[in-house]
């Protein structure tokens, strides 16, 4: 019992990422670096406007909401009436790397402790493209597995570069 305790206690960290194989890094760090633009990128995720701060700039907060991540730790489809929520806050950004990091300082999702970081890496050789990569790290979920989120972070980042990639070619 003690050993499930302790399993319990530890941290959750995942790396999600996608290649781009037509998209170059400079083209899109500029969809990730409008860190109050999620909005436009995310599917699902209706609402994402700054809140404190400057757009981009260390300490800057945005409120993101609408999306169905609450269905990791409750199993329960979120509603107007059962809002998800978070407030993220951008704790590091680095243009030359193409990298940014941030953390949840309040949610309704059941997030603790969690600290995200995407960077955007080129890929060089043939045809070049570049590759994204979501770092994510929180304390475990009541209610929802690591491989859960996993998915649900797959899925949104494929949706997610997918739309930046037509933004890029004028496409829809």
């Amino acid at each position: 019992m003690e050993q499930v305790q302790n399993l319990s206690q530890e941290k959750w960290h995942a790396k999600i990422c996608t290649r781009l194989e037509k998209v170059e890094a400079d083209q899109i760090w500029p969809f990730f670096q409008d860190f109050f633009g999620l909005h436009k990128w995310f599917p699902g995720l209706p609402t994402c406007q700054g809140i404190h701060g400057a757009n981009g700039e260390i300490g800057c907060i945005r409120y993101c909401s609408g999306f169905g991540l609450k269905q990791v730790a409750n199993n329960n489809e979120s509603s107007p009436m059962n809002l998800s929520w978070s407030k993220e806050r951008l704790i590091a950004i680095d243009h030359v790397q193409k990298t940014f990091t941030y953390e949840i300082v309040d949610c309704n999702i059941g997030f603790n402790s969690y600290v995200s970081t995407i960077n955007v890496v080129p890929v060089d050789g043939d045809g070049g493209g570049c590759t994204v990569e979501w770092w994510i790290s929180l304390d475990p979920v009541e209610g929802g597995t690591l491989e859960d989120l996993v998915v649900k972070y797959d899925v949104g980042l494929q949706l997610m570069v997918k739309k930046m990639e037509n933004a890029i070619f004028g496409s829809s």
